[in-house]
């Protein structure tokens, strides 16, 4: 039975709980591995898909691996989401889930990818710190017969499925609308994610795809300034930027998930607000629904979301039990599914409507993406998932 096909979007999102981008440090600690088993969880969201199951039918167990952003919202809320779908699947599918989650480079994260697969798992799903490094790890786990799975960002391995939200569109849909916003001439200050993933690079080609469409648009920081996807790291970045007189000469901010950092440094140093788009990122969007203590500030939030991490656990499972997947048609790269995201601005009663609309689910940590769940493509009842973060 073909379940999906890839060119499915996440128009769906604006209707229910409704980030930041894919994100990463470079920093090195030590791993930080927990096993949980898969529990029980509330009524899945939608019918899982009549899928013939495997010859010998098993729970099976699942490594995931976030090698990056430890304490960001959009990493910490899409472990939550695997974790809340391997409840959803329950313990008859997904015995356990064993996550290494940890800030370190593409050598630790390999390490780790072939921690889990000597701890025998079924399943390996990550979000890359490479595209090309974790191939190695990746060709061990194909010869073992373990199922891979890359959210948030692609890698390169020809056997492994990548599905992650669609990172030029995404980056084209804020800076158009920013470009726009602005009559079509001004400066902009441009910030990133992490240098060299996959995904800040997507959205680098993005960005310029729409600033060639407003030849009268100048970037003041050419090549843009990486935030590394860092809170601590932005905040000080926009301080600098403060201090040194730039922010008076620009117009418009382009940000990549970071855009409540920004917006709260240049409200301390009690600066006037220039227009910014970002994500959807919780505290992001209640700042743009608040006039009292944000006077002034118009933005745009773009979906994306981290329930990429429930998904990768789906597709999976799919992939194991021989449910048939699609590719998206266009994708650019082999075994790829990209979710598209959407996006809403704060200068309309109809736009402020809409993004109250994606603040309904209470629990929710003001650094996480709204988007809760994926139509067709996770099971559980986005409500489930705050409480499946205990312990990550």
């Amino acid at each position: 039975m073909n379940r999906r096909s890839l060119s499915r979007s996440i128009a769906a999102l604006a209707t229910i709980a409704v980030v930041v981008g894919a994100c990463s440090s470079a920093a090195t600690t030590a791993p930080a591995a927990t096993t949980a088993p898969a529990a029980s969880a509330a009524a899945a969201s939608m019918a899982p898909s009549a899928a013939a199951p495997s010859p010998a039918a098993k729970a099976y167990t699942i490594g995931y691996s976030n090698g990056g952003g430890v304490g960001n919202g959009f990493r910490e809320e899409q472990i939550c989401t695997a974790k809340a779908e391997a409840g959803a699947l329950g313990t008859d599918k997904i015995s356990s889930i064993t996550v290494t989650n940890r800030n370190t480079d593409a050598a630790g994260q390999l390490s780790d990818l072939r921690t889990l697969i000597s701890q025998g798992v079924n399943v390996l799903v990550f979000n890359p710190n490479d595209p090309d490094a974790l191939n190695p790890a990746l060709a061990e786990a194909h010869a073992q017969g373990i199922v891979t799975v890359s959210v948030d960002s692609y890698v390169t391995d020809p056997n492994t499925w990548n599905l992650y939200n669609n990172q030029v569109k995404y980056a084209y849909l804020g800076a158009k609308w920013l470009f726009q916003y602005l009559g079509g001439k001004g400066t902009v200050w441009y910030t990133r994610g992490l240098a060299g993933n996959s995904a800040d690079s997507d959205r680098d080609v993005g960005f310029n795809q729409a600033l060639k469409e407003f030849p009268n648009i100048k970037v003041i920081n050419p090549g843009g300034t990486f935030t590394g996807w860092d809170p601590a790291t932005t905040t000080q970045i926009t301080n600098d930027f403060l201090a040194s007189g730039n922010y008076d000469k620009i117009d418009g901010i382009w940000a990549s998930g970071m855009g409540a950092q920004i917006v709260d440094a240049i409200k301390a140093a009690n600066k006037p607000f220039k227009p910014i788009a970002d994500a959807d990122i919780g505290q992001f969007v209640k700042d743009l629904l608040d006039p009292t203590d944000y006077p002034g500030l118009v933005g745009a939030a773009v979906t994306n979301t981290a329930s990429v991490g429930g998904a990768g656990v789906k597709l999976a499972y799919d992939l194991l039990t021989g449910v048939k997947v699609s590719q998206t048609a266009g994708a650019g790269r082999p075994n790829t599914i990209l979710l598209d995201p959407q996006i809403l601005d704060n200068t309309t009663a109809q736009g402020k409507a809409a993004l109250q609309a994606w603040i309904s689910v209470k629990g929710m940590n003001p650094l996480w993406p709204l988007s809760l769940s994926i139509p067709n493509w996770t099971d559980y009842d986005p409500a489930t998932v705050p409480s499946s973060c205990t312990g990550t």
